[in-house]
């Protein structure tokens, strides 16, 4: 008996891709619209110079501070004049920074020192970076209604950051 086999050609099957194309069609919005964007603000901070005295002119452009400490703010102009001091707020949630009355007492320092700019946040290694943060958002400017529109006004926007001793 003899027994032949015969080779016939196989088909090669064909790739559909047409419903792996639809799926990517469907998939990549729906995955650019769940996308979360991060959003960054960077705040520009200078540094107090390493100088030792005080000259004539520089006394003149004495620097306005603020002194954040674990029992409230201390606002002094010149440096050691103290002009106001921010006791921190009791509240249901234990004490808190008083960032209004922050805000209000550099208005008025800003009323009578109208051409300053620059201020020096002096911090207590105790104070978290949180608080420091939102003590530089109150500097900086403050929100206020000018003819039914939401206002930013400028304070100090010219930040420079130390520690307290």
């Amino acid at each position: 008996m003899n027994v032949q086999f015969q080779h016939g050609q196989k088909e090669q099957p064909e790739l559909e891709i047409t419903p792996l194309m639809n799926l990517m069609i469907i998939l990549v919005p729906i995955l650019l619209i769940s996308l979360n964007f991060a959003q960054i603000t960077v705040l520009e901070v200078n540094l107090p110079d390493l100088t030792g005295g005080m000259s004539v002119s520089q006394k003149a452009q004495s620097k306005l501070e603020v002194r954040i400490e674990p029992n409230g703010f201390k606002v002094y102009f010149p440096e050691d004049v103290l002009v106001k001091e921010v006791p921190m707020l009791e509240g249901d949630a234990g004490k808190s920074y008083d960032y209004m009355q922050l805000s209000k007492v550099l208005q008025e320092v800003k009323r009578q020192l109208n051409e300053k700019r620059d201020i020096l946040l002096l911090s207590n290694p105790a104070v978290d970076y949180q608080n420091l943060v939102f003590t530089m958002d109150a500097v900086k400017s403050f929100s206020t209604v000018v003819a039914t529109n939401l206002v930013e006004i400028e304070l100090f926007p010219e930040i420079s950051l130390g520690d307290t001793i």
